[in-house]
């Protein structure tokens, strides 16, 4: 799997006054925007062909990552995660590939596990990056039985999960995937959400989970951002 679609047109408004003029990814984490960070790892973890979906200052990232042959796609309308995703249906063409966002760190090795974890099991359309919490209540709660995904509930009410599975917004898909995301409907927040179209292959019984081993951050907001910078 050498092709990699990481989500990074939003501005990230619970960064507050962080991202006035700066796109959420391109925060400084250790002296480099936690995007670099991102690619970095994924490098390590040996994909070579990268699209990043842009939106909200687009030329910032544009700008610091010239050169370095990643291809740009342009979310004019920011109408939803589906929506940006599907922007890269020509880039991944009929290959496998990862999908992430610029705000969300994680191993390298786990990303290479997925990877593994997708070309070893022709029967699977998608594996999805889960991690262990108390209370999945501010995530997406995801049940599975044998390693099979059998639902995901987007931020359930607190207390009312049997599952500790919380997923990590990290997935690695076949290009199939690209037929539900042209189908997702408008939610009630008035977006074209990447979570209905997930839920809808989840249905086709044909997602598995992969436990995440090593560091995983969420970087959405500043006291993540203090928590990530303590732990790189």
């Amino acid at each position: 799997m050498e092709k990699a679609v990481i989500l990074a047109a939003g501005r990230g408004t619970r960064m507050g006054s962080l991202t006035q003029e700066l796109p959420k990814p391109m925060l400084s984490l250790a002296g480099r925007p936690i995007l670099e960070h991102v690619i970095e790892r994924l490098r390590s973890a040996g994909f070579s062909k990268f699209a990043v979906v842009v939106g909200y200052r687009h030329e910032v990232i544009e700008e610091h990552f010239a050169g370095q042959g990643i291809q740009f796609l342009l979310q004019e309308n920011p109408n939803g995660t589906a929506k940006a995703a599907l922007l890269a249906r020509e880039f991944v063409g009929q290959d496998d590939f990862l999908l992430t966002f610029g705000d969300i760190l994680a191993e390298s090795s786990d990303y290479a596990a997925m990877a593994a974890q997708m070309e070893n099991d022709p029967s699977v359309v998608a594996v999805g990056a889960v991690r262990w919490c108390e209370d999945p209540y501010q995530g997406a709660a995801v049940y599975e039985q044998g390693g099979i995904v059998t639902s995901i509930i987007e931020k359930p009410p607190k207390g009312t999960s049997s599952t500790n599975w919380n997923s990590a917004g990290i997935y690695c898909c076949r290009s199939t995937v690209f037929e539900e995301l042209a189908r997702v409907p408008l939610s009630v927040r008035g977006e074209y959400e990447l979570t209905s179209a997930v839920e809808a292959v989840v249905a086709s019984g044909r997602v598995r989970i992969h436990s995440l081993d090593g560091i995983w951050r969420d970087i959405g907001r500043p006291e993540d951002l203090a928590a990530a910078q303590a732990e790189i």
